[in-house]
């Protein structure tokens, strides 16, 4: 069954990709992306038990996969990091807060938009905590690299 949910999660990537006028390379790398995101997801739920949880290490493996991948093929990480979200987007989520608002049962809605909140939030705090992460990362390098080159010159 995960490998039939990877697959379609693959196609439902390549699928976006196209749509957000991804070209080459980069809609493969793409692709492979929200396949990633999927079968991380799907692990770290049976794992954890836990939506949220499974999430978050989800998000936070497909943004250091699209991280490396936009230095590699020289392309903005949102281009990777955006389609790789795809698979993970609690679209359904919203759909349900929605259908229970109009059915009236208000409890119920609140409770689904509290959790449709939850997992979109945990999302982009993965996405951001890597992306800080890697930030960090480059400057510390960048500063160091300067600090070198002082010391090489002569004076």
């Amino acid at each position: 069954m995960l490998f039939k949910e990877t697959i379609a999660a693959f196609i439902a990537t390549f699928g976006f990709g196209i749509i957000f006028n991804i070209k080459g390379k980069n809609l493969i790398f793409s692709s492979i992306g929200g396949m990633i995101s999927w079968i991380i997801y799907k692990l770290a739920l049976q794992k954890t038990g836990s939506d949220i949880a499974g999430l978050f290490i989800s998000s936070i493996v497909f943004s250091a996969y699209s991280e490396a991948c936009a230095r590699i093929l020289k392309t903005p990480v949102t281009t990777i990091v955006i389609c790789a979200l795809i698979p993970l987007v609690p679209g359904g989520g919203m759909y349900y807060t929605m259908y229970e608002a109009i059915r009236g049962d208000m409890n119920k809605s609140f409770q689904t938009l509290a959790t449709t909140l939850a997992s979109a939030g945990t999302l982009a705090l993965g996405v951001i905590f890597v992306s800080t992460i890697t930030r960090l990362i480059s400057s510390a390098r960048h500063h160091y690299m300067e600090i070198v080159d002082k010391n090489r010159r002569p004076y």
